[in-house]
């Protein structure tokens, strides 16, 4: 295991988040290649009291695989992949990549599910779900779970599966961080490849209403072997586009035909007939798609999503008029279908409800610097007001930052919900794992998140809030959040423990920077106030 302080030469290099708009400065890194290293550093944490966060990939918009002041878990040296071709299951450690996966499954042909962007991690993008090319065809990524190696926050090394902990394994498919550290998963696989007919057709702007419409009409009910998204984007300048299209905002259709290549040019016939001014689908090897799209770390990301249940000539239009104002050049809108094996997991068979939903509403605001914040974050929320009429409720977690705890609910459903919180009562009843889209532990208040949890974007605290729940005292002025946690008023006010392990009304606030209610709340009698001198106004 490699400690990662301040101190240490590359502390920045390991810190830096895939979305340049966090900026996290944790107080240790700690990069453990087995299980036995995160237990270790687990109980140091626990012991000490500091927060704790896990990174695998990194590519949480949200910032969610780091903290200030905590300690973070990075899981990345754990790089094993072993595929068995015969049973067709794949076992790969927590820290392995969709790209690396691709690699190492497509010398036998085969695949699952996998992450559109190659640098995407396993872990994180399975354990919230798994949106993916071949999820039509196969299902999301978590759907092609086998088991999960994890440590619980006590510590325990544990394997979730259908026969050994089948309630976990259930909350695995789709719940996210909240119960443990993921160490490594087992997949089925499937016959994929390794040559598929795959690429993207490109049309100006001036046809998009007719290309989104003719997509709306046909993408939903195609074979299940079509995977697909309408794209608005910029055309690059390469010299396989047309020069006229070259930086310009087009509509494209990205397609992956998991099928024979031959039965999949007859399925894109009725796209072809609206004549792209660039066709680019073309026979080329899975492995080879799947690292055509990636996003390079540190620039600015903000993105949302919304479900709808069914997609209007109204909700194009909106869908249009926002994806041809797009913020900037790297911004891009997807709209694309679920169905298929989607639709045909049961809706409780695991936490993701509205699997129903037809489609994914899905803007992502992207930009080089502090200067487009204004505007990219704007246009997301516009997209996300305007579209809100044909939006059934629901979200898909893994496309949205940190929105809150409604949107929290809104993606499970209150039934899958409280199931959800049983088993994060059972294996994480302090929440020590709340660095993630948090499910707080049935019994313990939501005060947790509803009043004292991360603020994206300076949304301020209720009213009153105080540690435990409680109407009271108001906080200071000037104890607002602050790059997602809550720091003191004053200067000087030194770092402290969070609240102990087992209490009630334990929270973010009670983080690794002391929080200002600390004299307010009874719930925290081990907990020292701030020194004299140091109480906040």
């Amino acid at each position: 295991m490699e400690l990662i302080d301040a101190a240490h030469p590359r502390y920045d290099q390991y810190r830096a988040l895939f979305n340049g708009m966090i900026d996290r400065r944790p107080g240790l890194i700690a990069r453990c290649g087995t299980p036995g290293h995160v237990a270790a550093i687990l109980q140091r944490a626990r012991a000490a009291g500091h927060e704790v966060a896990v990174r695998a990939g990194g590519h949480s918009v949200a910032g969610l695989s780091g903290n200030d002041g905590g300690v973070v878990i990075d899981v990345r040296p754990m790089k094993s992949i072993q595929v068995d071709p015969k049973a067709r299951r794949a076992r790969v450690g927590a820290g392995v990549t969709w790209g690396e996966f691709d690699r190492a499954t497509q010398r036998h042909g085969l695949a699952t599910t996998g992450g559109r962007v190659p640098s995407t991690g396993v872990a994180g993008f399975t354990l919230g779900g798994g949106s993916g090319w071949l999820e039509r065809r196969y299902g999301l990524a978590c759907d092609n779970l086998v088991s999960v190696d994890l440590v619980t926050a006590d510590g325990r090394q544990v394997t979730a599966s259908a026969v050994q902990h089948p309630e976990l394994f259930w909350a695995l498919h789709g719940g996210g961080g909240n119960f443990g550290v993921a160490t490594s998963f087992e997949f089925s696989l499937h016959p994929v490849g390794p040559v598929v007919l795959a690429g993207l057709m490109m049309w100006p702007g001036d046809a998009a209403v007719d290309v989104a419409r003719t997509y709306r009409d046909t993408a939903f009910g195609a074979p299940g072997e079509l995977g697909s998204a309408l794209v608005f984007t910029t055309a690059p300048a390469a010299g396989f586009v047309p020069a006229q299209l070259q930086g310009t905002t087009v509509a494209a259709i990205a397609v992956l035909w998991a099928g024979l290549p031959d039965e999949g040019h007859d399925v894109l016939k009725i796209f072809r007939d609206l004549g792209p001014g660039a066709d680019l689908v073309a026979p080329m090897p899975y492995a080879d798609f799947q690292r055509l799209i990636d996003e390079p770390p540190g620039l600015h990301n903000y993105w949302t999503a919304d479900y709808l249940d069914d997609c209007p000539d109204g909700a194009i239009d909106v869908l249009v008029r926002s994806g041809l104002h797009r913020p900037s050049a790297q911004s891009q809108q997807l709209l694309l279908p679920w169905g298929g094996a989607v639709a045909q997991i049961p809706e409780f068979a695991t936490p993701l409800a509205h699997r129903s939903a037809r489609w994914i509403a899905h803007p992502f605001a992207i930009w080089p610097g502090p200067a487009g914040t204004e505007r990219g974050i704007g246009w997301v929320q516009a997209l996300r007001r305007d579209i809100a009429g044909y939006a059934n409720g629901g979200a898909y977690l893994n496309f949205i930052g940190d929105e809150g705890p409604d949107r929290v609910r809104a993606a499970y459903g209150e039934a899958n919900y409280g199931r959800l919180a049983a088993v994060k009562a059972e294996w994480d009843p302090g929440n020590i794992f709340q660095g993630n889209q948090n499910i707080i532990p049935a019994g313990l208040p939501a005060v947790t998140r509803a009043a004292c949890g991360r603020r994206q974007h300076g949304s301020a605290l209720p009213a009153g809030a105080q540690g435990d729940g409680r109407p009271g005292a108001a906080l200071p002025p000037g104890a607002g959040p602050v790059r997602g946690r809550h720091r003191p008023a004053v200067a000087g006010a030194a770092l402290i423990p969070r609240a102990r392990a087992g209490c009630p009304s334990r929270s973010p606030m009670a983080g690794s920077w002391r929080c200002p209610l600390v004299r307010t709340c009874t719930r925290t009698p081990d907990v020292p106030v701030m020194p004299p001198g140091h109480a906040p106004a």
